[in-house]
């Protein structure tokens, strides 16, 4: 099979399951020049049916783009829930609070600008409630330091999932000099040898192509 077929189970996926009333977003970011490394509709939904299954009332995500899956997550979040996200480029930042209120959720969404290894010992100082699910999907280098950081802003139950992950295989490859593929090797080995966390990687394809996440629940010590 090829990438085109996986691209056309997507439309289906998205016909049937999905819908695409946020396909707006998806335009605004590409008007707006922004690179098209939104998830996928159906990754989105995937987040928010997570966020939805573990009754997640306070997210924190990491690399906002344009607000697709920030989207996602406010409505799984409902009215009374509250989404943090860090977005290191301001136009991004600009263009994620217009979709953000378009799409109605604007008013649960706290958008912070910077780089996010900034930003985070400065939101961990405000000592805010944990939360209940992480969403890391920003510069991949950084990734087992966000989910450091993710562990001080959690609780044992919360989620934290790692995007891109799997870099068209490139895991598999312990001798690639690729700085994503290694920091993606750093991150699930973190999760592996970390004794607050259990989690897996899941492999996925569709129109992005081949890729993964990593998928991680903060353990408690009765666990």
């Amino acid at each position: 099979m090829t990438t085109a077929d996986w691209a056309e189970v997507d439309r289906y996926l998205v016909e049937t399951l999905v819908g695409d009333e946020d396909s707006e977003t998806l335009r605004a970011n590409a008007e707006a020049g922004l690179p098209a490394i939104d998830v996928s509709p159906p990754q989105g939904k995937l987040l928010y049916l997570i966020a939805k299954s573990v009754r997640a009332r306070r997210v924190l995500e990491v690399g906002t783009l344009g607000g697709y899956s920030t989207t996602w997550l406010a409505r799984a979040v409902g009215k009374a829930g509250r989404v943090v996200t860090l977005e290191y480029q301001p136009k991004h930042a600009e263009v994620a609070r217009h979709n953000l209120d378009r799409a109605g959720v604007g008013e649960r969404v706290d958008i912070r600008v910077g780089a996010a290894l900034d930003s985070l010992p400065v939101l961990a100082e405000e000592q805010p409630e944990p939360f209940d699910l992480v969403f890391i999907d920003a510069d991949k280098v950084n990734n087992a330091n966000y989910v450091r950081w993710a562990l001080r802003l959690t609780r044992p139950g919360s989620v934290i999932i790692v995007d891109n992950v799997v870099r068209n295989g490139g895991i598999a490859d312990a001798a690639s000099a690729d700085a994503a593929v290694r920091a993606s090797r750093e991150v699930i080995e973190l999760i592996a040898t970390e004794p607050r966390l259990d989690g897996t990687v899941l492999q996925t394809v569709g129109g992005k192509g081949w890729d993964g996440f990593a998928y991680a629940v903060v353990l408690g010590e009765d666990d």
